[in-house]
């Protein structure tokens, strides 16, 4: 498939498929750019939020990452300048409207490839999410969005992984074969036809992850006629940014990729990204691979433990969490549907109802015990539900 194919198909069908409408009455929220998480995994917490971010939303579709990070950052009061870079037309004006709708401004809206990056920077955060893995050369992606940085900058990513994806290539295999050379809305037709006789026993239909399909023709579109579509292994995306001169800096998401609950401890003489795979291989369900990376040799720990250090709790919730904890004595985590059990001294209750995003950890300790707190980061930070920023 050629760049004028792939347009061709985001032209008729901007994704995902949103409406500007809804912008009155929902923000959509998720990993990377949430801006204290990117404080978290990019900046130790640390970073200067009273200088203007030079953002760029690298692929940004129909304004999702965009709509997320410019509405987070006014509502914190924050100064921005982002760039949108999409190559289709009809996902850029879908992504001006919601913008327009919520009187965003600092936005600039550019129409052109990401292997021009380059041009537009540099920046101090690049998003790029959903985009990489459909490029003809996915390297020459990742080496345009590092050309990219400014010197301290990093970039939050979404590719997707294969195992969790069960079922799609063989049929986007097979429908490309079956309607080559027609137009996109006829693609669209025949393959819902087709789809609708498959058996039950297709491992598409048995991988209930899966439901972009179900969401529209956008997104049944994008998941089974999309014709450059390439997974990445956690090897091959580490690969990749090893190539492009970046490093891994962190994931929301962190603890999935520890295999250790599922084998003990007979990981422990793996390698980081041995062992990262191992547990891609093992949980089986990784639909992607969202990370955080930074230029190699630039990669800075969160400031776990550190007094200095605000904590934000996603989506707040603090009295209910601490609640919890000083009944039970523990937290329980539930995410792609395994539950993760962390026992946290019922002590640690009286910490955790002083999270607001403004008290430092040293305020919030008073002299409490560093052991006890230890164990709250330890359930909450590698989960993606507490993170150090003083956004």
């Amino acid at each position: 498939m050629s760049d004028l194919d792939v347009q061709a198909q985001y032209e008729a069908y901007p994704y995902p498929e949103r409406k500007p409408t809804d912008e009155r009455k929902r923000l959509i929220t998720g990993s990377p750019s949430l801006p204290v998480e990117m404080d978290h995994w990019l900046w130790g917490g640390a970073h200067d939020w009273s200088q203007p971010l030079r953002a760029l939303v690298a692929g940004g579709g129909t304004g999702d990452a965009l709509i997320q990070l410019a509405q987070l950052l006014t509502d914190a009061g924050r100064p921005f300048e982002i760039t949108y870079l999409d190559m289709s037309v009809a996902a850029r004006r879908l992504a001006e409207k919601r913008a327009e709708v919520r009187k965003l401004k600092g936005i600039t809206f550019v129409t052109g490839s990401l292997l021009d990056a380059g041009e537009y920077g540099p920046f101090d955060y690049i998003d790029c999410c959903g985009v990489l893995h459909h490029l003809a050369d996915p390297q020459a992606g990742f080496n345009a969005l590092a050309g990219a940085l400014a010197p301290g900058g990093g970039m939050g990513l979404m590719v997707y992984a294969p195992h969790g994806r069960s079922g799609v290539y063989p049929l986007q295999a097979a429908f490309g074969r079956m309607f080559a050379g027609l137009p996109p809305e006829k693609r669209l037709k025949r393959a819902k036809a087709v789809f609708r006789a498959l058996p039950d026993a297709h491992p598409f239909k048995r991988n209930t992850r899966l439901v972009d399909h179900e969401q529209g023709d956008a997104g049944f579109y994008d998941l089974l006629l999309h014709g450059r579509d390439r997974p990445f292994s956690i090897t091959e995306l580490m690969g990749a940014l090893d190539a492009a001169g970046l490093e891994y800096a962190g994931s929301p998401q962190a603890m999935l990729y520890d295999p250790t609950p599922l084998m003990g401890d007979g990981a422990a003489a793996l390698d980081p990204v041995e062992t990262m795979q191992l547990a891609e291989d093992l949980r089986g369900t990784f639909k992607t691979h969202v990370i955080y990376a930074r230029a190699k040799g630039q990669v800075v720990p969160p400031p776990l433990g550190q007094d200095d250090a605000v904590p934000h709790l996603r989506g707040g919730g603090a009295e209910g969490l601490a609640a919890h904890v000083a009944k039970t004595g523990r937290i329980i985590i539930d995410t792609a549907g395994e539950a993760f059990t962390f026992d946290v001294p019922k002590e640690a209750a009286v910490m955790i109802a002083q999270v607001d995003g403004a008290l430092n950890l040293g305020a919030i300790r008073a002299g409490g015990d560093t052991k006890t707190w230890r164990a709250v980061e330890r359930a909450l930070c590698p989960s993606g539900m507490m993170h150090y920023s003083r956004l």
